[in-house]
């Protein structure tokens, strides 16, 4: 395979340099969650909360106003406005609305309606024809509701919708991902930060500068939290410093890394960002860069994957797809650690430093390929 281009692209116009300390907001998942609890609030007590608590992923708690509450003896129905934060979403101020009646059998079933986005094709770790509704949102839910009302006694059924879903959807990629009819609810900390900005990049080299400082040669770069838990398990040795959360920001990382004289890197990812570094881009924010599915076609080319193999991978709608396709076909290892191989390559031609790159999971659980052997969990 031709070594490709190495390209870092500039940022966005609307994620540059802002004055002042950038602020947290809070995901679709998590909004939904408060809605959710309101609206359970307001049919068991028939009274229509004004504010509701959640706890989020991590175990704090937030307390949210509720915009509107409305409740019959069988129905109630609650909103929360989603506040992002200065991060660019286009869900910010989106009405996040839960209706919620009770059910016949115990549990909970939650439901997409207007505005939340059906899964149309695979790839995305739903059912497809099912809601656009993410694991951790759907856990959120299940555990702020379970809080309000106990869940083995009594049923409920949960609709999430966003009135103007649909329009809001069409300024994503949801049509492109096969994710029709309205929005995503998204999460996995409940808390949207800032990470693609001018300052996020600015952190980012502030912190391998804090890790030079610290006399320590090796560098390891994670994309988000669940993968920098990930190396942090895979690499029990190294200091916590060693650890930098580097999200979109990857090749701002490794210049810096190179004027503080680091002697080495290691990069550890899911199969997207993976993909795109593949590819030679090393700022992967969403606006700059996409997957390039030649490049996985190639992979699964050159292990000797089977035409059919080769022809759905190049029709595959996520890397996540390729992945589970790999996985399906009984070739994810080989697969993940020439991926790999292609990312150390690139991030090697950037810098000039020695780089080792991991694979894990989606859910962040487990190394799945490695340039270095030892380093893949058993299955």
């Amino acid at each position: 395979m031709t070594e490709p281009d190495l390209r870092e692209p500039d940022l966005p116009r609307t994620a540059k340099v802002r004055t002042g300390p950038l602020r947290s907001g809070w995901t679709t998942g998590t909004c939904s969650a408060a809605a959710a609890k309101a609206a359970v609030t307001a049919l068991l007590t028939q009274t229509p909360p004004t504010e509701v608590e959640v706890v989020l992923p991590d175990g704090r708690r937030v307390r949210f106003p509720v915009e509107r509450c409305e409740v019959d003896a069988e129905h109630a129905e609650a909103v929360v406005v989603k506040d992002a934060g200065d991060d660019p979403d286009v869900t910010h101020g989106a009405h996040l609305t839960a209706t919620v009646r009770w059910s016949g059998s115990a549990g909970l079933t939650i439901e997409g309606g207007v505005g939340v986005g059906v899964v149309t094709k695979p790839g995305l770790g739903l059912e497809v024809g099912g809601p656009a509704i993410n694991p951790v949102p759907r856990q959120m839910l299940l555990e702020n509701v379970g809080e309000a009302v106990d869940l083995a006694e009594r049923g409920l059924v949960v609709v999430l919708s966003v009135p103007d879903g649909e329009k809001r959807a069409k300024k994503t990629t949801n049509a492109r991902l096969g994710i029709l009819g309205g929005i995503s609810i998204l999460g996995t900390t409940g808390i949207v930060r800032p990470f693609s900005t001018e300052s996020w990049r600015a952190s980012v080299v502030q912190a391998v500068d804090v890790m030079a400082a610290q006399g320590l040669p090796t560098l390891v770069l994670a994309t988000g939290g669940r993968t920098e838990k990930a190396a942090m398990r895979l690499l029990p040795d190294l200091p916590q410093v060693c650890f930098v959360e580097v999200g979109d920001f990857t090749g701002a990382a490794l210049k810096r890394a190179v004027s503080d004289g680091l002697r080495d890197v290691v990069f550890v990812g899911m199969v997207g960002k993976l993909t795109k570094l593949a590819s030679g881009v090393l700022m992967t924010h969403y606006t700059r860069s996409k997957v390039d599915n030649a490049v996985l076609v190639q992979i699964t080319t050159e292990i000797g994957g089977a035409a059919a193999l080769v022809e759905a991978v190049d029709g595959a709608n996520t890397a996540r797809h390729a992945y589970e396709l790999w996985e399906a076909a009984g070739l994810l290892r080989e697969a993940g650690d020439l991926l790999c191989g292609r990312v150390a390559s690139v991030l090697t031609r950037f810098c000039g430093l020695p780089a080792k790159v991991a694979m894990v999971d989606p859910q962040g659980a487990r190394v799945v390929a490695a340039t270095e052997p030892a380093w893949v969990a058993a299955a």
